[in-house]
């Protein structure tokens, strides 16, 4: 079964439905985007889902001992490195946090770049995401999913794969086919407005997942 992650949450109530449609994890922006959220603001966030689902930050440009305050401040059990982590970023968190790490891959093509399959072997997971100049991510933008799976071919099961970048639940079902990750990762896809859910497009997201119920 793949995982969901919501990301880019910035209310308690849009936290407390994702746990509540089954969602394994609940994702805080703390990277410059229009859902950015406070170390404060990410607990109060995520505190209607904890111990139903796993919560993550994500982060850009911030050193480990950044990363490793806010993880505590907040509680997560997970950090997500933005902004074309490197192995060795992935390496300096670990010893001061004691969740998973996982590294973002920015996708412009239809392979992997070389950096991505060396923090395959590193992190926890490998979330790709399509690449836009000037964006961390949140674009609504899908990549060459085909592409990318021919080569994962030979590297599955280093780390496990997040799929984001431009899914919704018209195409969420087609990209589990083509790409098989282990987690669909999901923000614009199912907004109103930015960092605000709408729990109908969440609903169809979640069930699309599943392979139940409208995929319009």
């Amino acid at each position: 079964m793949v995982d969901i992650k919501f990301c880019g949450l910035t209310r308690a109530s849009d936290a407390d439905y994702a746990a509540s449609l089954g969602a394994a994890y609940v994702g805080v922006i703390f990277a410059g985007s229009p859902r950015r959220v406070t170390a404060a603001g990410a607990a109060t966030v995520v505190a209607p889902a904890r111990g139903r689902a796993r919560t993550v930050g994500v982060f850009g440009a911030a050193s480990a001992a950044e990363v490793a305050s806010i993880a505590s401040d907040v509680g997560l059990d997970v950090v997500q490195l933005h902004g074309d982590p490197t192995p060795d970023l992935v390496e300096r968190v670990r010893p001061v946090f004691a969740g998973e790490v996982w590294a973002v891959v920015r996708v412009a093509g239809d392979t992997l770049p070389d950096g991505g399959l060396a923090l395959l072997s590193v992190a926890d997971a490998v979330v790709l995401d399509a690449k836009i100049d000037g964006r961390l991510g949140g674009t609504g933008t899908s990549f060459d999913w085909d592409g990318v799976a021919r080569s994962l071919d030979h590297h599955r099961g280093q780390s496990r794969v997040v799929l984001a970048g431009g899914l919704t639940p018209a195409n969420v079902a087609q990209a589990i086919r083509v790409l098989a990750p282990d987690v669909v990762d999901v923000s614009s896809g199912v907004e109103s407005a930015p960092g605000v859910k709408d729990h109908a497009r969440m609903r169809a997201f979640s069930e699309a997942v599943r392979g139940g119920g409208s995929t319009e």
